[in-house]
């Protein structure tokens, strides 16, 4: 079994893959300082949970947009699970390259999910991952990354909003019946929802504008995407597992220099 382990700055999400089948999916939070004995046992017990046999684990890869995680964590891999993991950073095959004025800084996650849209679809893609941050990230019909835009994630926008204003509550962020509200909450939640949609669907005519691609696949992946996902009709895939499957790509494509 190989596990991908992707680390955004809010979750840590596991995927376990059964040779080409994506067997099973949990998450954990990213921002508690952990030793690497405390992520190795939780790994551990989160398999278990799932009735996965740890010691079936036979490779793992990571993909980090938090660096001081990346000790523990790694240390956590090598203790825990008897290997060394695959880190996705410069050096490693993705299949795809970048052509951006600073390659360098361009993560690892946004990286897996380009590479994993053109495996998948082999054409023009625009992804847009609902993350803490909301990317919105061009790959051409030649596996090459040219363009992004990146905005606040919607949980961003929400705590901004009631952290910043007196009387304004925190709130559950969902998308109510109407747009139109007659009490605080559900106007909160309204404009907070219908507004982010506006935006997304602005930036994406935008985008194929430019590119003058006015049939471009839009993918979109991350747990935040459901929560807009039946009231727009700019996005065309919703693909909720698409970091874990960039990963096992990029794992196929290194796995021979690995064993050699």
């Amino acid at each position: 079994m190989l596990m991908t382990i992707d680390v955004g700055n809010t979750n840590i999400t596991v995927g376990i893959f059964d040779q080409q089948q994506l067997a099973a999916t949990f998450r954990m939070t990213t921002k508690t300082p952990r030793t690497s004995d405390e992520l190795g046992m939780q790994l551990r017990m989160m398999l278990s949970a799932r009735q996965i046999d740890w010691t079936r684990i036979h490779d793992v890869v990571i993909s980090s947009v938090v660096p001081k995680v990346m000790h523990a964590l790694e240390s956590a891999v090598i203790r825990y699970f008897q290997c060394t993991p695959l880190i996705i950073g410069p050096g490693i095959k993705t299949g795809v390259s970048v052509n951006s004025e600073n390659p360098k800084e361009v993560g690892a996650d946004r990286i897996v999910n380009v590479a994993a849209a053109y495996h998948l679809y082999r054409t023009a893609c625009l992804v847009i991952d609902f993350g803490t941050a909301t990317t919105f990230d061009y790959i051409s019909d030649r596996g090459v990354f040219e363009y992004t835009v990146i905005v606040p994630g919607i949980e961003i926008a929400a705590q901004a909003l009631w952290s910043m204003t007196a009387k304004l509550p925190e709130i559950e962020i969902r998308r109510p019946q109407r747009v139109l509200a007659k009490n605080t909450v559900n106007g909160m939640q309204s404009g907070l929802v219908y507004g982010y949609i506006g935006q997304v669907e602005y930036l994406v005519r935008k985008m194929k504008e430019e590119l003058q691609q006015p049939q471009l696949k839009v993918i979109a992946t991350g747990g935040l995407g459901r929560i807009l996902l039946d009231a727009t009709e700019c996005i065309d895939i919703y693909d909720p597992d698409l970091a874990f499957k960039g990963m096992k790509i990029i794992y196929d494509k290194n796995r021979k220099e690995m064993d050699a």
